[in-house]
């Protein structure tokens, strides 16, 4: 008999069939049967999900959980928003393998690369692994709520062989890139689920320092990538800066393996506008080749919070090393300068820069002004004040950040703004609906909930997918391009995963502040709306009609499993 049978849902299967009305049965953490009349005995759960839709837990590629699992096995909030299934590591930040001599190193480097709060890191990463298997080994002992699976990343492995000078050194030793080797393949035998990389322009870490990865070679990209194809196992995610398709395509033909793009170049531009199409047109050409290449794109626009004291959604223009290299207590001189502002002027006429900001002041807004004198400016763009004022609005922005000690809050409308451009690349074949960096960015943003977004958004409202298509783009979809077995699908037989909501309401809440980091730190999350109930192997880990912690149901030790075998 069943251990759980959820009755009368639209069974959203994730196959993009279209969906049905039908009654599921759980046992033993499986599916067991989808059909309509499934008998339960009197003790076993039942749950009435009339009128709601019943589709599987939705998989999150990209994220950044890394660090924040080992403190925190809910991994909130993305338990909170319908997700199942996380890979980690993305980008090549991962905190294994590590050494207790660089075990800061890899801290300091994440509080700025990705937005994560180095107090909080310090004070919550329980460092009981070395090795990428006593990693594994330490997320099995966690018990997390959620299936992870974990990339290793090229940054961790350059680090823990070079310490600090991997982030100075641009080409290794002939022994130590044998190291670098040994690791990837050391960690693809212990379940890793491929090798993530990063030449990104805003990918820098603390003080400045370039993250170990961006200063690697392609020599050196290609042989450790070459390892999963020695090994036969494993894709390949690389944050990808300006280089071009070919590039990837040259790595996904050598190894055989998958490949993904994470760049600028896959998100709606104003000012290049048909870029984002044709990145992942010459991804799709290369498939034609029988090369797996794809490009990782977000369904929400992209915004960030920032302050000119952190200003890193700016730091691809060249002018900010002269911030980021500035002595402490040194930068307010960097923007008042004449020579910072007419380099940073020449930058935003460069086109190529493959930038978050490319001096669009109308979409920079002042969030939160330091200064109870300039209360009037808040939530209004710079180009607006600029005009005001009759003063050029980069000199607006600088001024103002000087004015106020470098304490103002920005937001820029980075990308993906213009919907009418974003729903060709969402469309497109090439495309994984990807792109969360859940983990990470905490003070800035929260894409965590991207899911519901898009169900929201672009099935509900807009109409530019059916909802069967569209839980295929967040579920299916991404289990069979990254090789993770028997999950993304309502099927006998697969792992039930399963998340329950009202497709009339599904959508997230605006950005909310929690105070609940270790050390009492404070981050961004998203709140759900509309989701019901989750499922992980069957087990339920959220349930709407508990009001504390978005539903999350508390137990000892969560029902996720580590995912280290693939297909």
């Amino acid at each position: 008999m069943h251990d759980l049978v959820i009755r009368g849902a639209t069974v959203v299967d994730g196959t993009g069939a279209p969906p049905v009305r039908a009654d599921v049965g759980v046992r033993d953490g499986r599916i067991a049967e989808v059909r309509e009349g499934i008998e339960a005995r009197s003790d076993t759960p039942v749950i009435d999900a009339g009128g709601l839709a019943l589709a599987p837990g939705f998989i999150d590629v990209h994220t950044h959980y890394d660090a924040q699992v080992t403190w925190d096995a809910t991994l909130s909030p993305s338990s909170t928003l319908g997700v199942t299934s996380v890979v980690m590591g993305n980008c090549g930040f991962g905190i294994a393998p590590c050494q207790p001599p660089v075990n800061d190193i890899l801290m300091k480097n994440l509080s700025v690369v990705e937005g994560m709060n180095l107090d909080a890191l310090r004070a919550g990463i329980r460092w009981e692994f070395q090795t990428f298997a006593e990693y594994q080994n330490f997320l099995r002992r966690k018990r997390p709520y959620l299936n992870v699976a974990t990339l290793v990343g090229h940054s961790a492995v350059r680090s823990a062989v070079m310490g600090d000078a991997g982030s100075e050194v641009k080409v290794p030793s002939v022994e130590q890139l044998a190291q670098m080797r040994e690791l990837v393949r050391d960690a693809l035998r212990n379940g890793a689920i491929g090798f993530s990389s990063s030449w990104s322009p805003n990918h820098s870490g603390y003080n400045g320092v370039p993250m170990p990865s961006t200063i690697a070679g392609d020599g050196e990209v290609r042989s450790l990538v070459g390892v999963l194809g020695e090994e036969k196992r494993g894709v390949f995610q690389m944050a990808s800066g300006s280089r071009e398709v070919a590039f990837f395509e040259s790595l996904a033909a050598a190894i055989a393996r998958p490949v993904f793009m994470t760049t600028n170049y896959l998100l709606h531009n104003e000012s290049v506008p048909g870029r984002a199409v044709a990145t992942l047109d010459a991804c799709l050409a290369a498939q034609s080749r029988g090369r797996s290449v794809y490009g990782h794109v977000t369904c929400q626009p992209l915004s960030m919070d920032f302050s000119p004291e952190d200003a890193f959604p700016l730091f691809s223009s060249p002018a900010f090393m002269r911030v980021r290299n500035a002595a402490p207590g040194g930068k307010a001189a960097v923007y008042a300068s004449r020579e910072f502002r007419e380099e940073w002027r020449a930058n935003l006429r460069v086109t190529g820069i493959a930038g978050i900001f490319t001096g669009n002041w109308a979409r920079m807004m002042v969030s939160r002004p330091a200064l109870a004198r300039n209360s009037a400016l808040e939530n209004r763009s710079i180009a607006h004040i600029a005009g005001e004022r009759g003063r050029d609005p980069l000199d607006v922005f600088c001024n103002l950040a000087v004015e106020e000690d470098l304490k103002t809050v920005f937001v820029i409308h980075a990308f993906n703004v213009n919907e009418e451009g974003v729903a060709p690349i969402l469309k497109h074949e090439a495309c994984v609906i990807a792109l969360s960096d859940a983990g990470a960015h905490q003070s800035f943003l929260c894409d965590a909930g991207y899911a519901p977004y898009f169900l929201g958004r672009w099935v509900r409202e807009r109409g530019d997918f059916g909802l069967a298509e569209g839980v295929r783009r967040l579920t299916s979809h991404q289990a069979d391009l990254y090789g993770i077995p028997d999950r993304g699908r309502i099927v006998p037989g697969a792992f039930a995963d399963l998340v329950l909501f009202d497709p009339a309401t599904i959508a997230i809440s605006e950005c909310v502040r929690r105070h609940d980091l270790p050390g009492g730190q404070w981050r961004t999350i998203r709140e759900p709306r509309g989701i019901e109930g989750t499922w992980v192997n069957g087990v339920r880990i959220q349930d709407a009609r508990i009001s504390e912690g978005e539903g999350i149901v508390p137990m000892h030790g969560g029902p996720g499993m580590v995912l280290d075998r693939f297909n």
